[in-house]
């Protein structure tokens, strides 16, 4: 889902026979070897500097499926799902984020554990909103809309066709302050509140960066889409898997 770093093997793998697939290493070039036959990863033209292969996703279609799988495997319980979709369309119609951001730090953030923190980052905040918030019956969806050679974590514009319902265009951008290398605990950020959060000095300074890009980000999309917009525009900062910080611009 990173394609800020495409995945990247040495060679394809070049059979698949019914003991392979029982008995093989499951190993990177197997799995990207499978996927590629299979038709959900491309293969793109040239090589990384050290003479890989480089794969992609091939299309918004096969994205979603990659999505919705990551949706199922988190949300297993049909309640759980339900709310899910509950909060989804509060944020859809109204904008208001608060309800996600709080379904999100109950649920979703309750499947990771402490060895999983060494392994977060921005892209594992972004992966997981846009598991989430995945539609393309109302929305163009892009993960990773290029504007001005540069790039927004999540763009969702609603469809022409959908234009007549209530539904707000999307901007989000995605900030992870780590709470080892800011001397912050899991107790101590859960004890914070709303306000303590947002004015702790690593979370002002991802703001701070986060606002500087989306108001690039957001006069260029006014350029391209014009009147027609109804453009809400947030900064979300994750604190570990622990608090969700976010401000509207």
């Amino acid at each position: 889902m990173n394609e800020d770093q495409p995945l990247a093997i040495d060679k394809l793998s070049n059979r698949f026979g019914v003991r392979d697939i029982l008995f093989a290493v499951k190993d990177t070039t197997f799995i990207t070897s499978l996927l590629y036959y299979f038709g959900v990863l491309t293969l793109m033209p040239g090589y990384t500097p050290f003479g890989e292969l480089i794969f992609k996703i091939p299309n918004l279609v096969v994205r979603k499926l990659y999505v919705e799988r990551l949706k199922e495997m988190a949300l297993p319980n049909v309640d759980v799902l339900e709310e899910s979709n509950r909060v989804i369309r509060i944020f859809y119609q109204t904008g208001d984020l608060q309800p996600l951001c709080n379904f999100m730090e109950e649920t979703y953030f309750a499947l990771f554990n402490n060895r999983d923190l060494r392994w977060a980052n921005e892209l594992t905040i972004k992966t997981a909103f846009l598991s989430l918030l995945f539609n393309d019956t109302f929305y163009i969806m892009d993960s990773e809309k290029a504007l001005r050679l540069e790039y927004s974590d999540l763009t969702m514009i609603v469809r022409p066709d959908m234009r007549r319902f209530q539904l707000q265009d999307m901007l989000l951008e995605f900030k992870y302050v780590s709470l080892g290398k800011n001397k912050l605990t899991c107790e101590k950020v859960r004890a914070m509140s709303m306000t303590e959060l947002k004015n702790l000095a690593p979370v002002q300074t991802a703001l701070s960066e986060s606002k500087t890009k989306l108001t690039g980000y957001r006069q260029t999309l006014n350029k391209v889409y014009g009147a027609k917009l109804r453009l809400r525009v947030y900064s979300v900062v994750a604190i570990g898997f622990d608090k969700l910080v976010w401000v509207e611009l």
